[in-house]
This record gives structure tokens, sequence and C-alpha cells, in this order.
């Protein structure tokens, strides 16, 4: 089998979700350096919470990393293979970028918490919304967002799978975007407990911040080529990783086209690195020809360490 390793995002946090892997050392070891790096305590954030805490973006995105890499060195401490291919859904894809060896995850701990702070300070509080749109005509979704936007930013911020995209923007056009949604046809249009809306324009000025901060961080060729949201392209160059990085910020997850290609490249098996199956479902809706594994648990990385 050829395997391509996906890595989860933000919203797959839960509190409580690294006991899975009770009995892997590699997980503790790895949430240790996190904690060490940015001197607070992740392990107990994610473990006990609150929720709300852990829920926050400067917060969610470097437990993600550490659960990420904790999931993935786990996996190379077992005897799993290298994958052949990687990405990572939207924040995801700076585990996928560790994990191949293009950025260290001591460097990547402060980064991501600036591009959090940066995400977060680019959009006043509640100015800004997320929502899913489920089971419409994905075609459906640029018109709608033309329609909504009403001079305001809406756009399709996650492709998620077909029939399953997020839109993003201000928040009144956001809303005003579910509503015509539904009266499209739309299964179901949900605002999602999200303060930053992502993947939009919206972000551009936290875009040319994060621009700035990667001047000074080290990336080198990645040892597993790891496909970037922005373009559905493998860098090799550290300068086109940074920039890919960035755009990334205020340009649509092509999530669709991501997994489509992993099949035409001859992937056969996708694996989920890291806690929940968010990613493995996404996979059986877009691709049904290709495996869908998960690492969501110490039994499921024990299984398929001796699987791949």
């Amino acid at each position: 089998m050829t395997s391509a390793f996906v890595f989860p995002g933000q919203g797959s946090q839960t509190v409580g979700m690294m006991k899975a892997y009770d009995g892997l050392p590699a997980i503790r070891e790895t949430f240790q350096e996190a904690s060490d790096v940015l001197g607070q305590d992740l392990w107990t954030l994610t473990e006990e919470g609150p929720a709300e805490i852990l829920n926050l973006t400067v917060n969610t995105q470097p437990v993600m990393l550490a659960a990420g890499i904790a999931v993935f060195r786990a996996w190379r401490q077992l005897g799993g293979a290298m994958p052949t291919l990687m990405a990572g859904h939207s924040f995801g894809e700076y585990s996928a970028l560790v994990a191949s060896g293009a950025l260290g995850f001591r460097d990547a701990l402060p980064l991501v918490r600036y591009r959090a702070e940066a995400m977060q300070s680019a959009v006043a509080e509640g100015d800004g919304g997320m929502a899913a749109i489920l089971g419409l005509d994905d075609r459906l979704i640029p018109e709608i967002c033309r329609e909504a936007a009403q001079g305001q930013v809406l756009e399709a911020a996650n492709l998620n799978s077909p029939g399953q995209v997020v839109i993003a923007g201000h928040r009144d056009a956001v809303q005003r975007g579910c509503e015509l949604a539904k009266t499209r046809g739309a299964k179901r249009a949900m605002m999602l407990a999200v303060s930053v809306p992502v993947h939009c324009t919206l972000m551009k000025p936290a875009a040319d911040r994060l621009r700035e901060y990667l001047a000074s961080v080290t990336f080198s060729p990645p040892q597993v080529p790891v496909l970037q949201n922005a373009d559905v392209a493998a860098y090799s160059e550290p300068a086109a990783i940074k920039d890919a990085l960035v755009r990334q910020l205020y340009s649509p997850v092509r999530w669709i086209e991501t997994v489509q290609h992993f099949g035409s490249s001859g992937i056969t098996t996708i694996v989920e690195c890291g806690p929940g199956r968010v990613l493995g479902g996404l996979t059986r809706r877009i691709d049904g020809n290709l495996q869908s594994l998960t690492l969501h648990d110490a039994a499921a990385l024990r299984e398929t360490s001796t699987q791949l």
C-alpha cells in the first residue's frame, strides 16, 4: 500500500482527547517539549480544559500542533513507515510541514502562536464568522456568496467534500449566506463556533504580519512532499513554502482537490494522523476507492503500524 498522511486542524480539539493514547511515551514527551518551549502547560489544558480556554485560537493551534506531532512520533517509535505524501487541513498544514522535516517543532510552536494572535487581531471580536453549508450543489456557493455579501466580505473558505463547504467573512454576510443557502436547497446551514473568519480576504492583514515573521524562520526542503492548501502543490524551496503559508490564510482550503490529487498520484491509503476522525470521513466522501485509516487512539496506532 502507498500511503499519504493528513493532519487535522482547528476544530478537531476536545478536552481529554489525548487520553486515548495512554501508554505511548512519545505523547507526553512531545507535549512536555511544547510546554517547555511556550512556557505554558499544554498537557493540563488539553486534558482538563476548560473547553472555552482550549478553544481559544491562541491555545488551539499550539495544542493541535503538539497533538499531531506527538501522534506522528509515536507512529515512528512503533516502527511505522514514512508516508509517500503529506498534507494538512487548514492549520494542520503546519503539522505536516514539521512531520516532513521542513520546519523544526521548536520553531513551529512560537510561529503558530504568533499566527493565531495575528488572526485574532485582524478582525474585531464579533465582526467575523464562518458557517458550514451542507447538502447543496457546490457550484451554487459562489453565486450565494456574491448575492449575500451586499458590500461585505463573504467567500468560500473550506472546500471539504462534495456538498460540504464552509463560508467565511463578515458575520452579517455569513448569516445572510446561510439563509440564502437554505432557500436554494441546502440541507443544513449553520454558524460555526469560531471568532476568526479564516481563509477569506479579511485575513490579509494577518497574512502580512505572518510574512514578516516567516522571514526569520528557518525552513528546509521537506523529506516527504507536502501538498499545501493554497495551490494543491508541493514545494521544495523554503521561499515557496513560506509564500504558500502566507496565502493560505486568505485562500480557500482546497481539500477535495487534495484528496483527488492523492488518488491520481497512486496513493491507495490515506491515514489521518492526530486525534479525531474528521478527515477520515471526508476522504470516504471524496473518493470511495481510497482506503481511509485514522490514528485516533493507541490501539489504532499499533494496528495500523503493522499494516503499512
